[in-house]
This record gives structure tokens, C-alpha cells and sequence, in this order.
């Protein structure tokens, strides 16, 4: 049933067994079995919470590492806008740019530059696409894959553009063509990533056949290597004049940075992923306006700035970026490129993962049988069981991946009984 790849893995030597993760995971993707937990791949969207929850650390992203830049002629570091934000007391994020070059890349392209594209290519989609407002934002890879399993209604919602990272990965690997005559297949186009989902969107796209990134590098991986970086292009006079984005592009890292962009006040922006469940609830009961044009999702508390495979504190970080866009120009990219190919190239189907059975009677009776267990489980879901809810537990043992005994409460009453009947035997 799995149709795509996720980032997300478990090292089960450091897994303790608790039940953290299963408690926060928004798509009761993870269980606890013989005391290790197991992460159901169809139901996980790689937002990273149980990463964020996990005491023990067995929860991991998978990521490339920076070793990989020798297996290419010539390569192009992508970094994310949350990735400024990372660093104390930074004014200049030609300082990042530069020490990224420093670090081994033979040259740099802002993924802010590129929001910036994004922005103006959203802003005419929603100008042009009225009868599909309100439109939601599909620069999240996590909500996308959310909407995409969980949310079947909301998928004409979709705003059907690439996410930045695509956006200048294409213009990233044109421009590196054009610069040294090599062919595409000698230059290797390294994203910094926030968050695993951006490993999961470049493993397996959404809405496209192919990513245009190579590598992904999680930022706290490099981040200790950046910093050492960055001292010596400052002590050295080699800070170069690199930056090609203004304060549009540089807001996307932050939750509300991409609404900003549209320069409209009609827009929902909401971030965290329990507020963003909430939201499409909401919208699929057709609860907001219909002069709504845009909603803003991201998975991470603060946005991409709340992504796991960051270091600096979510709210802090988006004080930085404020700090950092205070004297820049509103925007640096004002004319999209022509021969970008930013829309999607497919559609975005329904993958009803959570369906109990094939056909709709099928589906109703094993319902009803969930509702009949759900009744004999004490209704506490305090997760003893392996599942987060009795709910959840109901739908296993229909699944036919779990029994009734599971259950704490229902295992001491069926030992008592037999306790009973041996002592009067």
C-alpha cells in the first residue's frame, strides 16, 4: 500500500518502549510492539514530531551528508531562509552565503530568491483561480501529504505550484550549466533542510515526476562547521555580495512569510500540526468565508524556523529573521522567469490509506465492529495498549494486527477470571 518514501526511521537499539511518540504522532502512524515502537509508513507525513518528543533519540531522519559534494564536478548549496536565522547577531546574510562557498560549494543560490518567484507566480494563480479560493499553500510537503490521505475533499484546494526548493533547484542547476559547459549529470544541487519532509518531497515528489536537488543536507548536521565558517570570512575581508533576495523572500522562513508575499490581507495563515488539523476540519465543514483567498499551513510551531533538523529555539529564530529583513528591500526577483517549469506536472490523487476495507458496505461493517469494541475498552486511551487511543486499538484488531487482550484493563479482568475458576477448581 505504501506509495511513497519517508525520512522518518526508528533505531530500535535506542527505543525504550515509552509511549511518547505514539501520543503525538497527528496520524497515529506509530505503535508500541513488544517494546519497541513501529512507524506505519502509510500514515506517516515525516512532520517530525515524534523526533521532536523522543527523550531517547531513536527517532531519525534520513539525511545526506556533506562528503557527497566530492561526487560532483560542481556543486550548488541551496539554503533554506530559516537557515539565517540559526546563527547570533548576524546582519548580513551574505556572511551565510559566502562561508557557505568557504565550506566547498562552488556557488550558492538563496531559496528565498526563489520564494520569491513563488510569490509572484501565486499571486496571479489566485487572481486567475477565484472559483478555487480559498487556496492552500503547497510549499509544506508535510501538509500536502496530509491533505493527500486524510483530506480527499480539499485536494481541488491545492495550489498546483513547485515549492521554492524546486523552484531554485531548476534555476540553481540552468545557471551552473550555463557558467562551466558541464552537463547536469556533473553538478550536484545540495539543499540545507529544516525539516525531513524536504528529504521526503526530493525522495518522492508530489504533484511531479522529479526533483531538481540532489542532496539534502539536514542544517544542524553542517551547522557547527557554518559558524567556524563564517568567523574566518569576516576575520578574512571575504565576505562577497551574493544575496539575491529582499525581505519577501527571506519572511518565507518564518508562518505567515509566504501569505506576506501576496500582499493581500484575505489570508489565513496557521502553524503546529494539531492547529493545522484543526484548520482543514474547519474547511472541509465549510466554515470559513468565501471571500478567503489563501491559507498558509506549516507543519512546525513558527514555521520552517520550528523545523527539527534546525538548532535555534523556533521563536527566537523568528525574532532574528524580523531583525534581519528590517533593512533590506521588499523584494529583489519583480518578473518570474519564462522558461521555469514551476506547476505541477501531475495530479494529486486521494490515497485513502486509512480505509478499513476495499468496497463501502465492507468498510461499514468492520465500523460497526469498531464501535462495539470501543465499547469494552475503558475509553481512557492511555496508550498501555500500543496505540495512542482505544479508538485506535478498535481499528487494529479489525485490521487483524492486534486482539483484545492488548488492552491493560481487559488483560486483568481476563486473568482475574481465570484466577477465579482455578481457585475453584
Amino acid at each position: 500500500m505504501s506509495e511513497f518514501y519517508t525520512s522518518v526511521h526508528l533505531d530500535k537499539d535506542l527505543c525504550k518502549g515509552c509511549i511518547n511518540c505514539i501520543k503525538r504522532c497527528p496520524t497515529e502512524a506509530i505503535r508500541v510492539r513488544n517494546g519497541k515502537a513501529v512507524i506505519t509508513k502509510e500514515y506517516c507525513i515525516d512532520c517530525g514530531e515524534c523526533i521532536r518528543i523522543c527523550k531517547n533519540h531513536a527517532k531519525l531522519a534520513t539525511t545526506d551528508s556533506m562528503d557527497n559534494i566530492h561526487n560532483y564536478k560542481y556543486v550548488v548549496a541551496l539554503p533554506a531562509p530559516s537557515l539565517y536565522a540559526q546563527a547570533n547577531n548576524l546582519d548580513d546574510v551574505n556572511i551565510v552565503l559566502s562561508a557557505l562557498k568557504k565550506m566547498g560549494f562552488d556557488d550558492v543560490f538563496e531559496v528565498s530568491a526563489a520564494a520569491e518567484v513563488v510569490s509572484l507566480l501565486s499571486r496571479k494563480y489566485i487572481d486567475e483561480h477565484k472559483d478555487q479560493w480559498p487556496i492552500i499553500s503547497t510549499a509544506c510537503p508535510s501538509i500536502v501529504r496530509l491533505i493527500r490521505v486524510r483530506f480527499p475533499n480539499l485536494l481541488e484546494h491545492l495550489m498546483p505550484i513547485k515549492p521554492p526548493m524546486e523552484i531554485a533547484a531548476e534555476m540553481a542547476r540552468k545557471r551552473a550549466m550555463e557558467k562551466t559547459g558541464l552537463p547536469s549529470e556533473d553538478i550536484g544541487i545540495f539543499f540545507l533542510s529544516p525539516c525531513p519532509a524536504k528529504v521526503t518531497s526530493v525522495k518522492s515528489p508530489i504533484g511531479y515526476e522529479k526533483s531538481n536537488v540532489d542532496q539534502v543536507v539536514a542544517i544542524k548536521d553542517i551547522y557547527p562547521k557554518l559558524i567556524s565558517a563564517m568567523t574566518h570570512v569576516v576575520e578574512e575581508n571575504k565576505v562577497e555580495e551574493l544575496s539575491e533576495s529582499g525581505r519577501i523572500g527571506i519572511g518565507w522562513g518564518r508562518i505567515g512569510g509566504e501569505a506576506a508575499g501576496l500582499l493581500t490581507d484575505s489570508y489565513l495563515a496557521a502553524d503546529g500540526i494539531e492547529n493545522v488539523i484543526k484548520v482543514l476540519e474547519d474547511l472541509e465543514d465549510s466554515k470559513f468565508s468565501n471571500e478567503l483567498s489563501f491559507i498558509e499551513l506549516n507543519a512546525c510551531t513558527g514555521g520552517c524556523v520550528g523545523g527539527v533538523l534546525q538548532v535555534e529555539n523556533p521563536f527566537l529564530a523568528i525574532v532574528k529573521l524580523k531583525g534581519l529583513r528590517k533593512y533590506l528591500p521588499v523584494a529583489k526577483v519583480h518578473e518570474a522567469p519564462r522558461d521555469i517549469n514551476s506547476e505541477w506536472t501531475k495530479n494529486v490523487e486521494y490515497l485513502p490509506v486509512f480505509k478499513l476495507a476495499d468496497s463501502l458496505l465492507e468498510s461499514l461493517n468492520k465500523m460497526a465492529q469498531v464501535d462495539e469494541l470501543c465499547k469494552k475498552f475503558p475509553g481512557l486511551d492511555c496508550g498501555s495498549c500500543g496505540a495512542p487511543t482505544c479508538r485506535a486499538l478498535a481499528r487494529d484488531i479489525v485490521r487483524g494486527v492486534a486482539n483484545e487482550k492488548d488492552c491493560i484493563h481487559i488483560l486483568r479482568e481476563y486473568i482475574h477470571k481465570i484466577s477465579d475458576e482455578f481457585s475453584h477448581l
